[in-house]
């Protein structure tokens, strides 16, 4: 009877494993065993975003733009130049775009300014740099990687790293530099309603960019950079500039960079849950990136996705909301995406 009992748990558990493999397998855009002479991949955002709420203009401006930082990752990577550059290359062309929540389209903390997060992790030794609380930098994602590689730290925040970009020469704005009318009409209205609690996001939409990337010499690299919560208060940080929560990369695993409700990335550890899973679960990349986002996440009331592409070049980009702005490029196939129904 014992025997009988274990027999039935076990072709349970497997049938259970196959159909979370399937359903995985459904959402991968790139699935090699042989490793790819590159890979990359996007995101700009995800949350409540539906057709009938996006003009036909404004969704074929988003689509070009997404594109166009396809393109300009692809060439740095072609050029043979690391995943960190090509990171880097991809966030700061979507930082000047005003279309999403970071850089030039940062939203509005309660008291009416921009306060700007990003980080960045190589996945060959493990290095990371972030940076929080930003007013007056341009690029938040190149002082993220000059806190990586000039300095003996990994995160620095407000005006010490405001300091820290001077002296390290990158481009100081001023603060009104961010200052976009979408933005600030949205602003408004918000702290119309405001009760001196923010909300989760503006009109349901988390708007971070991030950029995943494997290049030819199979090292992987992550970053992600965002304005944050619309009326953020006190300081708040979210999950983007946060180590192992909004960015995680590591060659033995997977590059991850999320998009969402940062407080339950945080909380979730949720980029390098998904590089734990592989590493130590044995899970593929699509398997990991399904569990954590689409069971773990999702079941504690989270709201977001990742994108992610392993040491082969395997792309995955689940997201548990109605949309997320989103693409990759490989030597053989490249695609852009932003609703729920749409797959590669």
């Amino acid at each position: 009877m014992k025997y009988l009992l274990f027999l039935v748990l076990a072709i349970h558990a497997l049938l259970g494993c196959e159909s979370r493999q399937v359903a995985a397998e459904d959402q991968a855009v790139e699935i090699t065993k042989e490793r790819l002479d590159y890979a990359l991949a996007i995101h700009g955002g995800a949350g409540v975003i539906r057709r009938k709420n996006m003009t036909e203009e404004y969704e074929a401006e988003v689509r070009e733009i997404l594109a166009k930082a396809l393109e300009i990752g692809e060439n740095t990577l072609k050029s043979g130049q690391p995943a960190e550059q090509a990171v880097i290359a991809v966030i700061s062309y979507l930082e000047d775009m005003p279309q999403f929540n970071a850089g030039k389209g940062a939203v509005f903390t309660y008291e009416g300014t921009n306060e700007l997060d990003a980080s960045i992790m190589r996945g060959k030794d493990l290095s990371a740099g972030a940076v929080s609380g930003v007013t007056g930098v341009k690029h938040p994602i190149q002082l993220a990687q000059k806190v990586m590689d000039e300095s003996v730290h990994v995160m620095l925040s407000g005006i010490g790293a405001q300091q820290f970009a001077e002296e390290q020469g990158l481009e100081i704005v001023d603060p009104s530099y961010f200052h976009t009318e979408r933005r600030h009409e949205s602003w408004k209205k918000a702290r119309a309603k405001a009760d001196a609690k923010p909300q989760l996001s503006e009109n349901g939409k988390f708007g971070t960019v991030g950029c995943v990337a494997m290049d030819q010499a199979g090292h992987l690299a992550a970053g992600t950079s965002t304005g944050g919560m619309t009326l953020k208060r006190w300081g708040r940080i979210g999950d983007a500039p946060v180590i192992g929560a909004g960015t995680y990369a590591d060659d033995r695993s997977c590059a991850v960079s999320a998009t969402g409700h940062g407080e339950y990335f945080i909380r979730y550890a949720v980029a390098h849950d998904v590089a734990a899973r592989m590493l130590h679960g044995n899970k593929t990349l699509a398997q990991a990136g399904d569990e954590v986002i689409q069971q773990e996440l999702k079941k504690a009331g989270g709201d977001g996705g990742i994108i992610s592409v392993d040491r082969t070049g395997n792309i995955h980009m689940p997201f548990n909301t109605l949309g997320m702005y989103r693409g990759f490029v490989t030597p053989t196939n490249r695609g852009v995406a932003i609703f729920d129904d749409e797959t590669f």
